[in-house]
């Protein structure tokens, strides 16, 4: 009787993990469709508001500004309980911006809905990802957060692509509209999510000092350095590389969205399960795999992205850009797989919280603008290239952090 309650017990727990992994990846895909979706649009944008490449950054700054300042906060009242209130109330709230940026009619009015999204996003991304791994053994939490990170590359594309095609024949604004509506229904499925059981009822919750404690973990430091370093070259990669592909190689505003989202979609799909699944399977060789799986795929993806900027032809170009892609994308499920790992389970969303403030506030909130203002300067490609090498410090902060893995992960336990 006993076995038969607890197999019964664990197929219910096998069912409710599968159950949020299932709907937190499908929010995460509108996620980052409407993350991305902008950036298809920049050039329909730019010309409608007259805008020049350093104002057109600002307008993801703003919202990579707003998404890590609000993500600390949200992390310290999410671990003190009510995650799933949170989820629900970030992707209705981020929904509603985005519409909102389709009835923008000033630039400043553009600029505060975007900003905007922001917050909605910031109450998602400080809580899903532990959200999701603690439904999870450690020995699954590579594989288990790199599907749930296959949604980034795929959100991604769909961003680009369905920004990119209905700019083309219906104009911006109701692109934005359209990108918008999914969310209100997925708000309300979030409401229904089980809580994993992640914590002892003895356990104190969190103070807001544990965020001072959780930079004292040196795998966590290192690992939240090179996501920022990250961060800053392909936050900067994802704003302009559409308007780069539309002036480079004179392509429509369509064409451009379309061919930089298949690529994101093929490189990123593969690249992210494979990082998920190489990372796990390495982990019977060594326990510090996540760290080294991310950072050869940095390593190697650095001059793969280079070279897609310096090739002779746009063919040359793509069939880099893919390679490059393929192997930067490795990293997304491991690298949060770290943070699980080495941070005690009662923080485990002021963790996330932390980390995305950081790299943020060194990467993507700055790049965008940082390279839009090198580009009024020097041009496009110069700018991106620089950014480039930001990818290599990457590589090298993850390869740093391999000395301190076991020790900080088994403190964790």
């Amino acid at each position: 009787m006993l076995s038969t309650r607890s197999d019964a017990a664990a197929e219910s727990a096998a069912r409710a993990a599968r159950w949020a992994l299932g709907v937190l990846l499908l929010v995460n895909l509108v996620n980052y469709l409407d993350r991305q979706v902008l950036y298809s649009l920049l050039p329909l944008i730019q010309v409608d508001l007259s805008l020049t490449d350093a104002q057109a950054g600002r307008l993801a700054s703003a919202f990579m500004i707003v998404y890590m300042f609000a993500a600390p906060p949200i992390g310290y009242w999410a671990d003190r309980g009510g995650r799933r209130l949170w989820i629900s109330l970030g992707v209705l709230l981020w929904s509603l911006a985005t519409g909102a940026c389709g009835l923008a009619g000033t630039y400043p009015a553009l600029l505060c809905a975007r900003a905007a999204v922001g917050i909605g996003e910031a109450c998602y991304g400080a809580i899903s990802p532990s959200f999701v791994a603690e439904h999870f053994s450690r020995e699954k939490r590579g594989s288990v957060l790199a599907l749930f990170s296959m949604a980034i590359p795929v959100g991604s594309a769909l961003g680009y692509i369905a920004g990119g095609a209905i700019g083309q024949r219906f104009g911006w604004r109701p692109a934005f509209w359209l990108v918008g509506l999914p969310g209100l229904a997925l708000a309300a499925l979030c409401l229904r999510l089980p809580e994993p059981p992640r914590r002892a009822p003895s356990v104190r919750p969190p103070t807001p000092w544990a965020y001072v404690s959780l930079f004292g973990i040196p795998s966590f430091r290192l690992v939240t350095l090179a996501g920022a370093a990250m961060t800053f070259a392909l936050g900067g990669f994802a704003v302009w590389m559409p308007s780069y592909l539309h002036r480079q190689w004179d392509l429509t505003v369509g064409q451009a969205g379309t061919y930089f989202g298949a690529i994101t979609v093929a490189a990123g799909l593969v690249g992210s399960l494979a990082g998920g699944w190489i990372s796990d399977a390495a982990l019977h060789k060594t326990s510090r795999a996540h760290f080294l799986v991310s950072g050869i795929g940095l390593a190697v993806g650095m001059p793969l992205a280079m070279a897609s900027l310096m090739a002779p032809n746009f063919a040359a170009a793509a069939a880099l850009l893919l390679a490059a892609e393929f192997f930067l994308f490795l990293n997304m499920g491991p690298l949060n797989a770290v943070i699980v790992s080495v941070t005690p389970a009662a923080e485990r969303s002021m963790a996330f919280a932390a980390n995305i403030f950081v790299i943020h506030a060194l990467g993507d909130a700055v790049s965008p603008w940082i390279i839009g203002a090198c580009s009024d300067r020097v041009g496009l490609r110069a700018a991106l290239l620089l950014a480039s090498l930001m990818l290599g410090l990457a590589g090298a902060f993850c390869f740093w952090g391999m000395r301190y893995y076991d020790k900080d992960s088994a403190q964790a336990a």
